[in-house]
C-alpha cells in the first residue's frame, strides 16, 4: 500500500493509547497537561469504544469522541485514530451468535473478554465495516488526526475459529488456491489414511480427531487462518482509502509469541509497519529478546523506519509473574527500540485504568499519580526523543541477515516430527544472542528477501522451504557470500512433502552434505564434539559430499560422524551445522563466521553493551546502550545529543545509561536540529 507517503511528524513520535472514555471528562483536561509536561504528542484513541460508539445496531453516538478529539488537538497532541472493530459490543453476539468462534473441540468462545468474533463471518464483517464507515465519515477532516489505526492486535485472539462458517471460507480458500480436488488430494497427500477427497463439501478445518491430523491439511488451515486476518485488515483498509487522506497502520505483535499470523505477507497492506512488544518478565536477559524483535519488524518494514505502538513502561498484567522495570530500563527499552528503527515510541498505556481485566498493567500515568519513579521516567524519556528528532527517517545499519519464515515456523513445529524439543525460535533466538552479544546487528529478514547487501547470512531451522527461495541461497553463496544453515532445514516443500535423496534436502548440493538419518537425543542427553563443544536434542547420520569436516561427534550415538561442515561454492562458503551446540560453542561458530565473512561490530564495546548505528547519507549516529553495572569506555568521535558532551575519542557511558553520539566532528551544531550536518 504505502500511497501516502512519509509518515513521521518532526521527531519521534512519542505517546501511548489513550482511553478517554474510561474517565470522567473533567479528568480529560489534567491528561493534556501531564502529556504536555511528559512530552506526548501522540495518542492512540478508541480502539476498544465500538459499544460507545454504536450502543444498538445503527445508532452513532459520536459526541463523547468528538469533544475528546476537540480536547487533545486543542492540547496540540496529535491522534491515531482507531476504527474501534477491535472487538464487537455484546449486541452483536446476542443477536448473531453465528458469529461466535469455536475451537477445534467445538467450545464456544463466548463474549466477557476481547475478540470474540469468527474472522471469516459475513455478519460481522458487514457490522465491522459499517463502523468504519462512519468513524472515519465523521473525523477524516478532524485536524487531530494524523493517522488511522486498523482494529488492534488482530487475531491475538481468536486467529483459528473451526465453526461451520469457518469450514465454508475454508473451502472456498481451497478451491481459489487449488483449483480442482485432484490437485488438492495430492498436494495433501490423501493416498495416505484413506483421506482422498471426492467432494469440496467432504473438507472441514482440522478439527479434533482421534489422532494426527494430515499435516498439510493443517498447515493450509494455518495459512487461511493468517489470510482471513489479513482479510479483514484489508476490507478495513479499503473504506478508508475511500473516505481519509491520512497514513494507515494497524499493530503486529512480531517477538510477543504470536505464532500463526504471517506479518511478512500483510507488510504491504499499510503505510507504515506498527508492533507491540512486551519484555518476557521471566527472563533476565529480555532485552535480547527485545533486539530481536525490533530487528525482525525492521526486517518487515523492509528496512523502513517503524512504529513502536506498544510497549509497557513496568509490568504488564498476564504473565504469571509481572516484574516491575529497575530504575532506568524503561529508558533503556523504549531508545533500543529507536535504535533498532524505531521513528515512534508509544506504551499501552496513557493511564492506568482503575477497572477491567488489564488494572495491574502499567501506564505513563500509574494509580500512584505522577509523583512516581514510572512518570519521572516517562518525562526523561519525552526530553530524550525531543533530542534525538534529527535520527527520523534514518535507517540501520546491518552487515548480517537472519532468514525467517512463519510458514516454515508452523511447518517444523507440527505433530508425528522427529523430535518434539525442535522448536523454530530456538535456533533463530541463539543465533541472534550470539550476534547480539559480538555487537553485530542483524536484520531479520523472509527468505525471499534480495541478499546481496549482506556478507553473512544466518538460515536458522527452515525446515519449509521453496525453490526459488533455496535457489536465492545458492546464488547469494555463489557470488561470494557466506551462509550457515543449522539442521532441519530444507526438509520439506510447501506442501510439507519431503524432499527425497537424503537431507538437508533443498541444501544439500549448496552445502555439500547428505544426511541419510536422523540421531535425535534423548531428554537430557548431551553429546560432545572434538573441538570441544557440547549439544543436546539432535544428531544425525550425515556424509560429506564435497564438504570440509571441522568437527565431529566425539561420543554419542554417532562418534567420528561430522557435525560442522564448510563447503567452498562459487566465490562464497556455505556452513552446516548438524547439532544443538551450546551457548558458547554458538558464540564460538558465530565469531568465526563473522571473521570469514569480514562482519564487524560498529564500535568495539565489551559484552552487554548494545552498540547500533543508525544512517542517513553521509551523517550517522552511533547509539551505545549499557546494560551491566559498570561504566565503559567507547572509541567515538561525535556530539552526544542526550546530554550536549563532545567525544573526542572517547565516549564515557556510566552503567545502565544511554548515549547517542553524532558521529563525526563534534562541532557545536544545535541539539535537535534536523538540518545539521555531523
Amino acid at each position: 500500500m504505502r500511497q501516502h507517503g512519509t509518515w513521521q511528524g518532526d521527531g519521534i513520535f512519542y505517546g501511548a493509547d489513550y482511553n478517554p472514555e474510561q474517565w470522567p471528562e473533567e479528568v480529560w483536561a489534567e491528561d493534556v497537561a501531564l502529556m504536555r509536561r511528559a512530552g506526548v504528542d501522540l495518542v492512540s484513541v478508541g480502539i476498544f469504544s465500538w459499544a460507545l460508539l454504536e450502543p444498538t445496531p445503527g445508532r452513532y453516538e459520536f459526541g463523547w469522541l468528538d469533544r475528546a478529539l476537540d480536547v487533545l488537538h486543542d492540547g496540540g497532541i496529535n491522534v491515531d485514530l482507531a476504527t474501534a472493530t477491535a472487538s464487537p459490543p455484546p449486541w452483536l453476539a446476542h443477536r448473531h451468535p453465528e458469529t461466535l468462534p469455536r475451537t477445534a473441540d467445538g467450545t464456544v468462545l463466548w463474549p466477557g473478554g476481547r475478540q470474540a468474533y469468527c474472522p471469516s463471518s459475513p455478519v460481522f464483517r458487514e457490522r465491522s465495516l459499517a463502523l468504519v464507515e462512519a468513524v472515519a465519515g465523521r473525523y477524516a477532516e478532524h485536524p487531530a488526526v494524523v493517522m488511522w489505526h486498523i482494529s488492534n492486535e488482530l487475531g491475538c485472539h481468536n486467529v483459528h475459529c473451526y465453526c461451520d462458517v469457518s469450514a465454508e471460507a475454508f473451502r472456498r480458500w481451497l478451491r481459489e488456491r487449488y483449483g480442482d480436488l485432484d490437485t488438492l488430494n495430492a498436494a495433501w497427500g490423501t493416498t495416505f489414511w484413506s483421506q482422498r477427497y471426492g467432494d469440496w463439501a467432504e473438507i472441514n478445518p482440522p478439527r479434533s480427531a482421534p489422532t494426527f491430523a494430515n499435516p498439510t491439511q493443517q498447515l493450509d488451515f494455518l495459512r487461511f487462518s493468517s489470510d482471513e486476518q489479513r482479510a479483514q485488515l484489508r476490507a478495513e483498509r479499503e473504506v478508508l482509502a475511500r473516505l481519509v487522506r491520512q497514513p494507515v497502520t494497524t499493530n503486529f505483535m512480531i517477538g510477543t509469541g504470536i505464532k500463526y499470523l504471517d506479518y511478512h505477507s500483510w507488510a504491504s497492506d499499510v503505510d507504515v509497519v506498527s508492533n507491540d512488544h512486551y519484555l518476557t518478565a521471566a527472563d533476565p536477559l529480555s532485552h535480547l529478546g527485545l533486539a530481536l524483535a525490533a530487528d525482525h519488524t525492521r526486517g518487515v518494514a523492509g528496512g523502513d523506519p517503524w512504529l513502536l505502538m506498544e510497549h509497557s513502561t513496568s509490568a504488564v498484567n498476564w504473565q504469571p509473574r509481572n516484574v516491575a522495570k529497575t530504575p532506568g530500563q524503561l529508558r533503556r527499552n523504549s531508545l533500543a527500540h529507536v535504535a533498532r528503527g524505531a521513528d515512534g515510541v508509544l506504551f499501552f498505556q496513557w493511564r492506568a485504568s482503575r477497572a477491567g481485566a488489564e488494572k495491574f498493567h502499567s501506564a505513563l500515568v500509574p494509580h500512584a499519580g505522577p509523583d512516581t519513579k514510572v512518570f519521572r521516567e516517562v518525562c526523561r524519556l519525552g526530553a530524550d526523543l525531543k533530542a534525538l528528532a534529527e535520527v527520523r527517517g534514518s535507517r540501520v545499519d546491518a552487515e548480517v541477515a537472519i532468514l525467517f519464515d512463519w510458514e516454515a515456523w508452523w511447518g517444523a513445529e507440527l505433530d508425528s516430527h522427529p523430535s518434539v524439543d525442535v522448536t523454530y525460535v530456538d535456533r533463530l533466538q541463539a543465533l541472534h544472542g550470539a550476534l547480539w552479544r559480538a555487537g553485530v546487528t542483524t536484520d531479520v529478514v523472509h527468505p525471499s528477501a534480495d541478499l546481496s547487501g549482506y556478507k553473512l547470512v544466518l538460515v536458522p531451522t527452515l525446515y519449509l522451504v521453496r525453490d526459488a527461495d533455496a535457489e536465492a541461497l545458492r546464488r547469494y553463496v555463489d557470488g561470494g557470500g557466506t551462509a550457515l544453515v543449522t539442521y532441519f532445514s530444507g526438509i520439506v516443500d510447501e506442501h510439507d512433502h519431503i524432499r527425497l535423496g537424503g537431507y538437508p534436502g533443498a541444501f544439500r548440493d549448496l552445502l555439500g552434505v547428505r544426511t541419510e538419518e536422523f540421531f535425535p537425543l534423548r531428554e537430557g542427553e548431551r553429546v560432545r564434539l572434538d573441538d570441544g563443544a557440547t549439544a543436546d536434542v539432535w544428531t544425525e547420520w550425515l556424509h560429506p559430499e564435497g564438504a570440509e569436516v571441522l568437527a565431529s561427534y566425539a561420543d554419542g550415538p554417532l562418534p567420528g560422524v561430522a557435525a560442522l561442515t564448510r563447503h567452498r561454492v562459487g566465490r562464497g562458503t556455505a556452513w552446516y551445522v548438524g547439532t544443538r551446540l551450546d551457548e558458547a560453542a554458538t558464540d564460538r561458530l558465530v565469531a568465526r563466521l563473522l571473521a570469514e565473512a569480514g562482519a564487524r561490530p560498529p564500535v568495539a564495546a565489551p559484552t552487554g553493551v548494545e552498540v547500533v548505528r543508525r544512517r542517513d547519507g553521509d551523517r550517522s549516529w552511533l547509539f551505545a546502550i549499557n546494560h551491566t553495572d559498570a561504566e565503559v569506555r567507547l572509541d567515538v568521535t561525535g556530539t552526544e545529543l542526550l546530554g550536549g558532551a563532545r567525544c573526542t575519542g572517547e565516549l564515557r557511558l556510566p552503567a545502565g545509561e544511554v548515549a547517542v553520539v553524532r558521529e563525526g566532528h563534534a562541532g557545536p551544531v544545535p541539539l535537535g536540529d534536523p538540518t545539521a550536518t555531523a
